[in-house]
């Protein structure tokens, strides 16, 4: 296939998702039946980031004008890629990569995510034969030639050991953060409740670690919080939410609760499901140095810097870890 019969597939791959249709519909409530922490809602902004910051025909044609060594049909080589599953489709982005950079590729799905994928690429597939010589979903990956893997710390120590004999990326545990002056509107907290709050705060560019100024009034913050307090009609979330209580209860420890979120000062950037952790800061810059040295860290939400409520709406040229997905595979 040629690099523009790839882009307008890719982009009749957005407008199917936009669509809606009762096949696609079927498909998300499939998905949830699996994983129950995939609520049709995620899936919808998922998808919906996915058909407009992604697959528009404009998007990628600038996009990949950024990549004029793209190996195309030339000597491609294999790309195992090694998904994670804590949000839906949250491999899809490499997925696209490797697929456009002219490549082939071996994808193993996460254990939490084997639905909506497989659907989005027997799609392609219908419409055209030709884009399953390039792509293969495994169990087991044979031999590829190059290596991107998504996981935990833990996982990551694995891969490593395995793949790091190859060209490789690997990516661990991160998480993100947003940096308070105090003076936020109501507009701006009601955005900021969504980096806190989508995907049940499961992924990486979730902001599960506050910094505000001394003498913060975090009354307006929780107010905003209170329109997720539906949250626990999802029984896997009102368990965490009630465990996490339970513990801090016992343990006659501080904290604010909004109903659906509990907020502690705490210093760890990673804070378990329905909690986040806050710190008090007296210099930004300070903070920001400290913070853009910090690998643990995803992104930054706040005023000029990633702005509130973007967070988990990444572009294609927001890679995950900083790393330049294309930039490798085109150099492989």
């Amino acid at each position: 296939m040629q690099l523009s019969q790839k882009v307008a597939l890719a982009a009749k791959l957005g407008n199917y998702l936009l669509q809606n249709n009762e096949q696609w519909q079927a498909v998300k409530q499939q998905a949830y039946r699996e994983n129950p922490w995939f609520i049709p809602e995620f899936i919808d902004n998922a998808a919906q980031n996915i058909a407009t910051s992604y697959l528009a025909a404009n998007l990628l044609e600038s996009w990949l004008r950024h990549y004029p060594l793209l190996n195309h049909q030339k000597s491609p080589k294999t790309i195992g890629v090694i998904m994670a599953g804590n949000i839906p489709l949250v491999g899809f982005q490499d997925f696209l990569c490797v697929w456009l950079s002219g490549h082939k590729q071996q994808i193993k799905l996460s254990s939490k995510d084997q639905v909506l994928l497989p659907h989005l690429l027997g799609k392609l597939a219908e419409w055209d034969p030709a884009f399953m010589e390039d792509v293969q979903v495994l169990e087991r990956l044979k031999e590829p030639d190059a290596f991107i893997a998504t996981g935990s710390n833990n996982s990551g120590r694995y891969f490593e050991y395995y793949f790091g004999q190859k060209p490789n990326i690997i990516r661990k545990n991160r998480t993100s953060v947003a940096i308070l002056d105090g003076d936020e509107s109501a507009d701006d907290l009601r955005e900021l409740s969504k980096d806190l709050m989508l995907y049940f705060g499961l992924g990486c560019r979730n902001v599960t670690k506050l910094y505000v100024p001394e003498n913060y009034d975090f009354v307006p913050l929780i107010e905003a919080l209170k329109e997720y307090n539906y949250y626990l009609d999802f029984h896997k979330y009102h368990h965490n939410f009630d465990y996490q209580l339970a513990i801090l209860i016992m343990n006659s420890k501080v904290y604010m609760n909004s109903g659906s979120l509990l907020l502690i000062e705490k210093e760890d950037l990673f804070s378990p499901i329905s909690q986040v952790h806050y710190s008090f800061y007296k210099d930004k810059v300070s903070l920001l140095d400290s913070l853009n040295t910090n690998n643990d860290i995803q992104c930054v939400v706040g005023k000029g810097l990633i702005p509130f409520g973007q967070g988990q709406s990444p572009r294609l040229m927001d890679y995950a870890d900083g790393v330049d997905t294309m930039d490798f595979l085109q150099t492989l």
